[in-house]
């Protein structure tokens, strides 16, 4: 026996979303967005960071107010005062990391303020538990629900979740990257409790980078872009080339494959970084590269593909279940971020606020940050020697602050992620790797950038370049490695990379 569904008629309009504007200390989020969702469908929501997607979940949960524009649930105008109000109107959202209390059994969290109680008012045990099995057993999972939520697989506490939000009668739930720590097992069992909310009339906003489950889950699809709708419209109709096209904002033009001329030239030299099989659960599955002196090695993928994950663990940074970093032919034994370092292996992160630059220490502290180790000696620094390096690294790379003593965090976008880039440039690594390097800065300094990393790769710097732009891994990289769902799905190197190659690798099965 099903929840019972929500009499909504067929095909009404459940939620329209009518120009909302959204901005965040002058920087504009979502500019005028318009969607709508039909009762008993299943719309998918995509694009890559920054797009927006997070904010309109956010918009439409009741944890931000609009600054302009209009939500109306079945037709009538809402204002959320907060996520309760949204609740209570029947929007129900499931994120990534399940908002339940993991101490508390499975069936409490289930009916949490909603127990079947006696007729003196208490609540009565026995048809809590009775009533949570009847509403699980309709999502195809049969777990013993006086056990804590915690004790059950993340695939099993996203059920419960959407659990909740069915028999609380939501008629919009939005799921918000619900799959990211599921296997294959879990994903199905998910597929099937989100068919059965069609079948119940209920609508979805499900929210995904996956490729798989938007051809194999969705009705129809929007897709943001800078904040704002580039596309509606029904999934059937819309190939993947296309699909991809329009998130990353590239126009595809297809053309026939670059012929080989046999073999591509193999330098001679041994690779100085070898990452053989990397795996972490969820995370990664047995990706292999090399790289070689000079070398600029594009990493390529849609968001979630596991390109950072790849990059942290190759600088130390991830723990692996199984996988080998070897630099310079010596294997690691212990790898570390400590040893990555000392082996020559630099990593500028992605996310430079919160992983990178230390933004009340000076410019001068968070370039030599890296480097103090080797610029110490019996435990004592030359200041002498950090000026110097400071200062030819600030030329270099044409770093704009008042002074080297200025706090890293006054500085510009691009001039911290200059900053971050002299803090490894110091330390004289062999490898390099860049996670988005040019994200967020102005157009000068990405033409900078990229010329520094092809004098970098001249010097005889190898160079792992990770990038959302494919107009930038085609422009900069030797090779390119391309990942989805943390495997490797196809190499291209030499004449092979181009953005319409690597349009047709992002988009490909």
């Amino acid at each position: 026996m099903f929840p019972s569904s929500i009499t909504i008629e067929a095909e009404a309009t459940v939620l329209q979303v009518a120009g909302v504007l959204k901005t965040f200390q002058g920087v504009t989020a979502l500019d005028h967005v318009t969607l709508s969702v039909r009762a008993g469908e299943v719309h998918a929501l995509v694009g890559g960071n920054g797009a927006g997607k997070s904010t309109l979940v956010k918009v439409l949960s009741g944890v931000h107010p609009p600054d302009a524009g209009e939500l109306r649930l079945l037709g009538e105008p809402v204002r959320f005062a907060g996520p309760g109000d949204a609740r209570r109107a029947g929007v129900a959202t499931i994120h990534q990391e399940t908002n339940l209390v993991p101490t508390m059994s499975v069936a409490r969290n289930l009916l949490l303020g909603r127990e079947p109680r006696g007729r003196l008012g208490l609540i009565d045990p026995a048809a809590v538990h009775a009533r949570a099995e009847q509403v699980l057993a309709a999502y195809g999972l049969e777990v013993d629900v006086r056990r804590p939520l915690g004790a059950l697989g993340e695939g099993a506490r996203q059920i419960v979740a959407l659990a909740r939000a069915a028999s609380a009668d939501a008629r919009l739930v939005i799921m918000d990257e619900p799959t990211t720590a599921l296997d294959h097992a879990e994903l199905a069992t998910l597929f099937t409790a989100v068919t059965r909310l069609r079948e119940q009339g209920r609508s979805v906003v499900y929210v995904t980078h996956r490729m798989e489950e938007l051809y194999g889950i969705c009705d129809r699809i929007t897709v943001l872009r800078d904040g704002r709708v580039v596309h509606t419209g029904p999934l059937a109709g819309l190939d993947r080339l296309r699909l991809v096209s329009l998130m990353l904002g590239r126009p595809f033009q297809p053309v026939a494959a670059a012929p080989r001329a046999g073999e591509p030239d193999v330098p001679a030299d041994a690779p100085v970084l070898e990452a053989k099989g990397l795996t972490r659960q969820h995370m990664l599955d047995g990706v292999s590269l090399e790289m070689r002196a000079g070398e600029v090695v594009g990493l390529g993928g849609l968001l979630g593909a596991g390109r950072s994950e790849t990059a942290r663990a190759i600088a130390g940074a991830l723990p692996v279940d199984a996988g080998q970093v070897t630099v310079a032919g010596t294997p690691a034994r212990k790898w570390s971020i400590r040893s990555a370092v000392r082996a020559g292996v630099g990593l500028v992160p992605e996310n430079r606020k919160t992983e990178g630059i230390v933004p009340t220490l000076s410019v001068r502290d968070n370039i030599a940050l890296a480097a103090l180790p080797r610029l110490s000696r019996a435990g004592i620094v030359s200041d002498t020697r950090v000026d110097g390096i400071v200062a030819t690294f600030m030329r270099r790379l044409g770093i704009k602050a008042v002074s080297p003593h200025q706090p890293a965090g006054e500085l510009s976008g691009g001039n911290q992620q200059k900053v971050l880039l002299a803090r490894w440039l110091a330390t004289h690594p062999k490898v390099l790797l860049l996670d988005e390097p040019t994200r967020g800065v102005d157009v000068a300094t990405k033409l900078a950038m990229q010329a520094l990393l092809d004098e970098l790769a001249v010097d005889g710097l190898a160079i792992l370049l990770i990038s959302s732009d494919v107009a930038e891994l085609a422009g900069n990289c030797d090779s390119v490695v391309v990942l989805r769902d943390g495997a490797i799905t196809e190499q291209l190197t030499g004449p092979e990379v181009t953005e319409d190659r690597l349009l047709a690798a992002l988009a490909k099965d």
